[in-house]
């Protein structure tokens, strides 16, 4: 058998070699000027991340959701070249015997030739573009064959890193459009919260006040036609972010129910307001995202407007950190708290945003703090650690990593704390964590499930989240989970 691996071994190398001799000694008219400078705009994905935050700013719809499967097809494929690929098979670059001068690079790669990274990249951006937008993948699918092929062509790689770079490139354009599959084709399902008994039935809706955050962006018409109609006598009050604080503590001072339309960020903000009020809360999901509603089982405004009138309704448990940013009294989260690279991306998403757009400054937010985070040192539990992430959530999460995406049950009354430890770069150390199996331990991630978690010695300035939204830590923080907490209304199965 190893006889067998040595000379199947020696075979490939024989026709690697071959086809690296031949395409060294053939002239190819303009390809001299062309594919060196090709291969050279395609370094550290440049040229990928130009096209994307092309298509972002100036394509349509499609073609921006195009260039972010594009953006994370290339960065499953990068993560997993840099962290896998480059260290499993230690392959000497080839001698450059043969390759004209006029072709080779000024500075040789110095890193192992199997498999190529910039073939990988090239593939993964248009296999991820072409899933989802086949038009602009054909317009690239022959950038990316070019950018391929000039890597044997200046002599840096064997003919077969190239193949393998491809291959690994398209699985990673797969991988990442069935992840998008799988989310988009997810089913509401209500979960197991407690029944709350004895809240309020409001046929017409009289007694509900409704605050809509119109600076959503998807609190559309059609929602709240529908929320008229099915609850007339409701009071419906519409105001942009600024104003969203007043209206809600104006909308808690008055009514029975306390209603909301938006997103995530929005929800927070209304559910802070009834926790304060003592009061009942009605979601009518109106964000781009909705990941509370979601896992609480609401699909859309009809199944709100139907519990409220039935009376039907939960309990859910909530997260707390104390202090929070209200001067000083107690902040909520619904989904999830974090302290590290992710209030660093919602930073840089936020400030660049109004300028260029969501799409573009997600990209950029990314590709900043992968390339200049550094590690924050804290003292989580008494225990000092240096940390990429800090993730809590709001009840236990499904799926592996750090940040997962969904729960089944709002009412445990647990924190899920999940923990990316510091040390090397952010990019492989966020994908190995991401690959760890939920509540294990490994040398990068470390997972359990608490009532209550102590954070102390956090370093001045350093940013936290919640719920989207974005401030900065105090010294210390203590983060609990407050079971059954909150009423919100949903319809029982």
């Amino acid at each position: 058998m190893a006889e067998q691996e040595l000379t199947w071994q020696g075979a490939v190398a024989r026709w690697d070699r071959r086809l690296f001799d031949m395409v060294a000694r053939r002239h190819w008219p303009g390809a001299d000027r062309v594919l060196p400078r090709l291969g050279r705009a395609a370094n550290h994905g440049v040229l990928w991340g130009g096209a994307a935050l092309s298509l972002a700013a100036f394509g349509s719809a499609r073609a921006r959701k195009a260039a972010v499967r594009g953006a994370a097809s290339l960065a499953l494929a990068s993560a997993t070249i840099n962290t896998v690929g480059k260290w499993s098979v230690r392959r000497p670059r080839p001698l450059l015997d043969g390759v004209p001068a006029v072709r080779q690079l000024a500075r040789q790669p110095q890193t192992t030739s199997f498999p190529s990274g910039h073939a990988a990249s090239a593939f993964a951006f248009t296999a991820g573009l072409a899933l989802e937008s086949p038009g602009w993948g054909a317009v690239l699918a022959p950038v990316a064959a070019s950018v391929a092929f000039s890597r044997v062509y200046t002599g840096v790689h064997y003919p077969s890193d190239v193949l393998a770079g491809a291959a690994l490139g398209v699985a990673a354009g797969l991988v990442v459009d069935r992840l998008a599959r799988d989310a988009k084709e997810a089913r509401v399902v209500p979960g197991a919260e407690r029944r709350a008994v004895g809240v309020p039935a409001l046929p017409d809706g009289a007694g509900l006040t409704v605050v809509v955050n119109t600076a959503s962006g998807t609190a559309t018409t059609a929602g709240l036609d529908v929320l008229r109609t099915r609850l007339p006598e409701a009071e419906v009050i519409e105001c942009t972010g600024p104003e969203l604080p007043a209206a809600l503590e104006s909308a808690a001072s008055r009514a029975t129910v306390l209603g909301v339309c938006g997103g995530d960020g929005t929800v927070n903000a209304a559910a802070t307001a009834a926790l304060r009020a003592g009061l009942p809360l009605a979601v009518f999901p109106g964000g781009s995202l909705n990941h509370f509603a979601m896992d609480l089982g609401l699909a859309g405004t009809e199944d709100t407007c139907r519990a409220v009138a039935e009376g039907d309704a939960v309990h859910i448990g909530v997260g707390r950190f104390t202090p929070g940013p209200d001067d000083g009294r107690p902040g909520y989260f619904l989904n999830n708290f974090s302290i590290g690279a992710y209030p660093e991306l919602l930073r840089h998403r936020l400030r660049w945003a109004p300028r260029i757009g969501g799409g573009p400054a997600a990209l950029l937010a990314a590709w900043r703090v992968l390339n200049a985070q550094r590690p924050v040192r804290l003292r989580p539990a008494g225990r000092s650690r240096s940390v990429w992430l800090l993730f809590a959530g709001n009840g236990t999460y499904h799926g592996t990593g750090p940040t997962p995406r969904r729960r089944d049950n709002l009412g445990e009354g647990l924190l899920d704390v999940r923990l990316v430890h510091g040390g090397g770069r952010p990019g492989p150390r966020l994908l190995a964590a991401a690959l760890a199996g939920p509540l294990t331990r490994s040398p990068v991630h470390a997972a359990t499930r608490l009532r209550s978690l102590r954070i102390d010695e956090i370093p001045p300035g350093t940013p936290f989240a919640y719920d989207g939204e974005y401030a900065k830590a105090p010294a210390g923080l203590v983060l609990d989970s407050l079971p059954d907490a909150l009423t919100v209304y949903r319809p029982h199965p």
